[in-house]
């Protein structure tokens, strides 16, 4: 085990309601540079709510979020970021009328804290060489030049989680990153987002509906049930568990 000190995230007690409804119920847990971490549980378990949680779109009742030593509890999303945290969402964030390659040298410029010179063209060039690696890495520089809303689902969501890789981050967090995309795609895009993530060291938290997805890429799962952490560990020493079992087969 690794000291506090390493981790990329700590969340500590972590505690929320809306109303009655439960949606964080001391929630712990620690994740150390270059996990690659899947979360299961059905809607409503508190998935999303704790990804809300990390990335400062809620702030908890009681308890706190350390993103790599720095007290992240409560701060804007964009001072999150700031603390090497990006996110994706289920349904891609994207600029449907720009290119796919001016969505990247947005990004970009987001992440040199040059948005307002993004119009500018020797900005725009300083950043082309690198989105186009990007794109590359991702398998969308055929479509650099195409509209973003011409993607393919599968393309759309790469491309979503490539500008959040834009912003260079150490931890990103993923919801849903298979949803949407057909059963035949949905493999080359997760062998796709493990391989540049695993390439770029990039600490990621994914949740996932698709148990099949997260036995396959998932190195180590958490599985949420009525806001609590029920199980944590390896998918294949989870998923043995008979009552873990009845947790998420319950939920269909």
């Amino acid at each position: 085990m690794m000291s506090e000190n390493t981790s990329i995230l700590r969340a500590e007690n972590i505690n929320m309601s809306f109303g009655m409804v439960v949606a964080a119920d001391d929630v712990n847990v620690v994740v150390e540079p270059g996990e690659f971490v899947g979360i299961v549980g059905a809607n409503g378990s508190g998935k999303t709510t704790f990804l809300n949680i990390i990335t400062g779109y809620l702030t908890p009742d009681s308890g706190r979020i350390l993103v790599m030593n720095e007290d992240a509890t409560g701060l804007a999303p964009r001072m999150v970021t700031k603390l090497g945290v990006a996110r994706s969402f289920q349904v891609p964030q994207l600029y449907s009328s720009m290119t796919v390659l001016e969505g990247m040298l947005l990004s970009l410029s987001a992440a040199a804290n040059e948005s307002s010179n993004f119009w500018k063209p020797i900005y725009r060039d300083t950043w082309k060489s690198e989105a186009l690696d990007i794109l590359e890495r991702f398998g969308l520089a055929e479509y650099a030049n195409r509209a973003v809303n011409e993607l393919p689902q599968g393309g759309r969501k790469l491309l979503d989680i490539a500008l959040s890789f834009a912003l260079n981050p150490k931890l990103l967090l993923m919801d849903e990153p298979t949803s949407g995309v057909s059963i035949e795609d949905k493999f080359q895009v997760m062998d796709t987002l493990v391989k540049v993530l695993k390439e770029g060291d990039i600490t990621t938290i994914f949740v996932e509906h698709d148990m099949e997805v997260i036995q396959r890429y998932g190195e180590r799962m958490l599985v949420f049930d009525t806001g609590r952490v029920m199980a944590d560990g390896e998918p294949e020493q989870v998923l043995s568990d008979p009552e873990i079992k009845k947790i998420l087969l319950g939920h269909g």
